[in-house]
């Protein structure tokens, strides 16, 4: 990896709330012998155009873990963690906290999804490169979408297609390519969601990523699945 020599390290946020319906407390559920939010924290440290690892929560008990991995912690307030809290006020409130705490604001954050833990320190690496090089506002991690025929569903049947004609259906190499927002994770300049409250907006960048490496844990059928494609791909070994 070549070092984009504009690049300067940026800090990484994390945010962990206590509650979750789907899978409770699923922030630090065990996965693949570590808890969840563990990976990503390893992961951030790892990449050398990372400064500081910060975890924003509203559980001591997740902020007790974070900082076992050597995170930082920032205390998130009960009315910024709630189901209708966005991950925006989130992030805002985090900068806030970093900027005082540091007695500057950092330039731009790097915000991984703790519930995606398939991936490297290099994927971070690369696409904080880009960001830098590309003179991005704000970029996302992406996966292509191939082969991608949708229906939508009428009121009686599924019988409407929404992104092609059946009736002229293209080859596979003719169609368009198109890109899945992933959810992995984001680089955003600070000014930028400080103004806008928008983690994506102005130059907008993508950094493109396997399809093994888009699948999440929202559900309990997902932690053997993403376990399988963890050690598969041995992204288990960080940290070992």
């Amino acid at each position: 990896m070549i070092v984009f020599k504009g690049a300067t390290a940026i800090d990484c946020v994390l945010l962990a709330r206590g509650g979750s319906k789907g899978i409770p407390n699923k922030n630090i559920i065990d996965f693949c012998g570590k808890p969840l939010i563990a990976w990503s924290i390893l992961q951030a440290r790892s990449c050398p155009l990372v400064n500081h690892v910060w975890v924003s929560s509203d559980s001591e008990n997740i902020l007790e873990i974070g900082a076992e991995f050597g995170a930082k912690t920032i205390k998130r307030p009960a009315q910024l963690s709630g189901d209708g809290a966005t991950s925006e006020s989130g992030w805002i409130h985090a900068i806030d906290v970093i900027s005082k705490t540091d007695g500057s604001e950092p330039s731009a954050i790097l915000a991984p999804q703790i519930t995606s833990p398939l991936r490297s320190p290099l994927d971070f690496e690369t696409a904080i490169n880009k960001f830098h090089s590309e003179k991005l506002d704000t970029l996302m991690s992406v996966t292509e979408v191939r082969d991608f025929f949708t229906w939508r569903k009428s009121q009686d049947n599924l019988n409407y297609t929404a992104n092609y004609d059946y009736e002229n259906r293209l080859r596979r190499q003719s169609l368009e390519p198109s890109f899945l927002e992933n959810g992995s994770f984001y680089v955003f300049q600070t000014k930028h969601i400080m103004k806008s409250q928008n983690r994506l907006g102005g130059n907008i960048g993508v950094f493109e990523m396997p399809h093994y490496k888009s699948f999440q844990i929202d559900e309990i059928s997902d932690i053997e699945l993403c376990s399988i494609i963890m050690k598969g791909y041995g992204l288990d070994l960080l940290g070992q």
